[in-house]
């Protein structure tokens, strides 16, 4: 079975057995919803620890969550440093152009033309829009705007986005 990080447990918060989560999803109000099974993957550990959402809150930029029979500080210190992971069947449909993080990354960019630019090797969020860190074979890595006037096309099957190279971008 494969695995998604959603975020990770940076620290507790209150005495209650809130846990404070720096979330890497787009979608934190369905994966962290009352009910949800999530697994926490602790960094020294073979196997993760399921939990269930008995609720989801938001506290500044965190996601603050407790777990059905983790009900004070101390039942959830240990999960400090873990990383939240939802399994492959958790994943939903996602709307035209909408892509998952780990069907872009690992995909080769290519001119129209067929010139290869690199892979696609990080996501970075900005705010407007993402940004998508190539990194080819040889040399510096290329930041490429994930909007309609340069990502022409997307194949997650072929594993290959073709770009327009507009003036500058590869600078």
């Amino acid at each position: 079975m494969e695995w998604f990080n959603v975020g990770t447990i940076v620290n507790t918060h209150g005495i209650k057995g809130e846990v404070r989560v720096m979330s890497k999803t787009d979608f934190p109000d369905e994966r962290y919803e009352v009910g949800s099974e999530l697994a926490i993957f602790m960094p020294k550990s073979k196997a993760p620890t399921f939990v269930k959402v008995i609720s989801h809150r938001k506290h500044k930029n965190f996601d603050l969550l407790m777990f059905e029979g983790y009900p004070n500080i101390n039942d959830v210190e240990k999960f400090r440093d873990g990383v939240i992971k939802v399994s492959e069947k958790e994943l939903t449909e996602l709307g035209e152009h909408e892509f998952y993080y780990h069907e872009i990354i690992g995909c080769r960019v290519m001119t129209e033309t067929g010139e290869e630019i690199g892979t696609v090797t990080e996501i970075i969020e900005t705010g407007a829009n993402d940004v998508w860190e190539v990194t080819p074979a040889e040399g510096k890595p290329h930041y490429i705007p994930y909007i309609e006037d340069v990502v022409k096309a997307i194949d997650i099957d072929e594993q290959i986005i073709k770009i327009e190279l507009m003036d500058g971008l590869l600078s």
